[in-house]
């Protein structure tokens, strides 16, 4: 089973032709020549790890057909995550990489096919997707989308409206622990699921969008969108957010904040079968892990190619309204809040 889905992420990872634009929004032109890849905001681990697998031909997991060839610095004072690391990231794609640094996004757009917004404070997203969009660059945004499902719907509203393609989704939906657990075959419809995960907090970020969002997407990987309410119990070392989708399905996220917090895991309740998975679990057939951006990124390049995202806007949308409803939930001493509550 993974040594088949790693064999499909596998054949996803032939050339990527540069894009050009038409008058209908961002199209595709077999030419050949690499996708020449643009980043925004420097400040997370995510920008070394992705230039090194498009970038290095030595590296296990290459994805070959596009390099990233220049950067914008972004950063945010005001988030310890960001001030601490902003300058190494961006040294070490400087000068390992040789990626091109420039001082504005303005600056970066014409030097580049395809954006990827990347900055680990999700509050200027919106922002530094305007000037992406209103270029027509097809363009991926790493988790969260924004700060707020309203900055969210906007970016969608704005790629819509442009015809440009857009695409946001933590890695955790692609690792083989979790595709594995969407075997229909074995496991039947999907009835249920419940996910775990760290879930360290921000101050400038809703609870769960700092580090939550990966058990969330992973829920949303294996449930898929539909949620309509949720409820939240939260105290010093966990939160657990339960979900009510339309049909009636229920799914749970525990986002864990005391004692080994590291590992992430997942359980499916399947109409053939109940299935367990977490990230430190041998892999079936002896399959050897890859690197753990390895399957978002080679979704990623396919979307640059195609256009089509794998998880369409609509539904990232609604992971961030799940998560801001559970704020709601917690301000209200767990009560249950419907998603449709959330200002967008």
């Amino acid at each position: 089973m993974i040594g088949g889905l790693l064999a499909g992420a596998a054949a996803a990872t032939t050339p990527v032709w540069r894009t050009s634009l038409s008058a209908a929004g961002a199209t595709q032109v077999a030419t050949g020549t690499p996708l020449r890849v643009g980043m925004i905001g420097l400040d997370t681990s995510h920008v070394t790890a992705f230039t090194s697998i498009l970038n290095d031909p030595a590296n296990p997991d290459h994805i070959p057909g596009a390099r990233v060839v220049a950067a914008f610095k972004g950063g945010s004072p005001d988030v310890e995550a960001s001030a601490t690391r902003v300058d190494k990231f961006t040294a070490d794609l400087r000068d390992k990489w040789k990626v091109e640094i420039v001082g504005s996004i303005e600056a970066l757009l014409p030097k580049v096919d395809v954006v990827m917004v990347e900055s680990v404070d999700a509050r200027p997203h919106l922002a530094q997707a305007r000037p992406v969009i209103a270029a027509r660059k097809p363009l991926f945004i790493d988790k969260p989308m924004a700060a707020s499902t309203k900055d969210a719907a906007e970016i969608v509203r704005l790629a819509k409206a442009g015809n440009v393609p857009v695409f946001s989704a933590s890695s955790r939906r692609y690792v083989e622990d979790v595709l594995m657990l969407q075997d229909t075959a074995r496991v039947g419809a999907v009835l249920g699921a419940s996910t775990w995960g760290p879930a360290t907090l921000e101050p400038h970020h809703p609870d769960l969008f700092w580090y939550g969002v990966h058990a969330v997407e992973t829920l949303y990987q294996l449930m898929g969108p539909g949620c309509v309410s949720v409820s939240r119990t939260s105290t010093a070392t966990a939160d657990v957010v339960t979900g009510t989708w339309a049909d009636g399905r229920v799914g749970t996220v525990r986002g864990v904040r005391g004692g080994k917090y590291g590992t992430y895991g997942h359980t499916v309740f399947g109409e053939k079968d109940v299935v367990t998975g977490t990230s430190e679990m041998p892999l079936p057939d002896g399959t050897k892990r890859r690197a753990g951006y390895y399957g978002l990124l080679v979704r990623v390049m396919e979307f640059f190619r195609t256009g089509k995202p794998p998880v369409s806007p609509e539904e990232t949308v609604e992971t961030l309204a799940f998560m801001e409803a559970a704020d709601i939930s917690k301000a209200r001493g767990g009560a249950v809040v419907k998603l449709s509550e959330v200002p967008r």
